[in-house]
């Protein structure tokens, strides 16, 4: 009886723990510091076809009081994000406070980058700024109470899509992986290949080093009249 129920299980364990990386990689929130010339970029994996919300919100260090303080409407923050071809998604300069909005096209390794604008800010000069930063993918970066408002939804319709996009956001996830899967699968072929053929290469040498090496002492022996 135990061996009847080891295939379900393990199909339902693999998908719960398909589900916990799929909800604990569509939010990601965390702060960091940068200074007045400073650029910081992080990569994001992202399936194509997927849309994703960043927030952030910026705080100028008082060197007087020794805190983070809300920073000045005049700072701004430029936000520039690349899909994994290098192709520029996103590159525009918002305020000290913002969101903003893309949606992925190619699948795999997205670069998201932020730098201040603080060359133009003597305040800021010298100075070190703390960036919070929230960023949403997928079917956690719909806000649905305005959904529901919109469209009228009632309670279990609104459920029932909300179910809806979480489905369609774990069958991207899953074709994320089966991309993921058939390049490496490609590049673990390209490289059996190439060591394949360097051995065939190593052998044909040692086998052309020995047939010279025979020949060689051939000669050497006729030359002396050993042989």
């Amino acid at each position: 009886m135990a061996g009847v129920g080891v295939g379900p299980l393990q199909g339902m364990v693999r998908f719960g723990l398909l589900v916990l990386t799929v909800c604990a990689a569509c939010a990601r929130g965390l702060y960091f510091h940068i200074g007045e010339t400073e650029k910081r970029c992080f990569i994001e994996e992202i399936p194509d076809e997927t849309m994703v919300i960043g927030n952030y919100r910026t705080q100028m260090w008082d060197k007087q009081k020794e805190v983070f303080l809300p920073s000045t409407p005049g700072l701004g923050m430029h936000v520039e994000v690349k899909d994994p071809d290098g192709k520029v998604v996103l590159s525009r300069q918002y305020g000290s406070e913002g969101r903003f909005t893309f949606t992925s096209h190619t699948p795999g390794d997205h670069q998201i980058c932020l730098h201040s604008n603080s060359t133009r800010m003597a305040l800021f000069a010298g100075g070190k700024l703390r960036v919070h930063l929230d960023i949403q993918v997928g079917e956690h970066a719909n806000n649905y109470p305005e959904i529901a408002a919109k469209d009228k939804l009632t309670e279990l319709q609104l459920r029932a899509r909300q179910l809806l996009d979480q489905v369609e956001q774990i069958q991207k996830e899953q074709d994320y992986q089966r991309y993921r899967e058939e390049r490496f699968r490609l590049t673990s072929e390209s490289t059996n290949q190439r060591v394949l053929w360097w051995s065939i290469a190593q052998t044909v040498i040692l086998i052309l080093t020995g047939i010279w090496q025979m020949r060689h002492l051939k000669s050497f022996f006729e030359a002396k009249k050993l042989v």
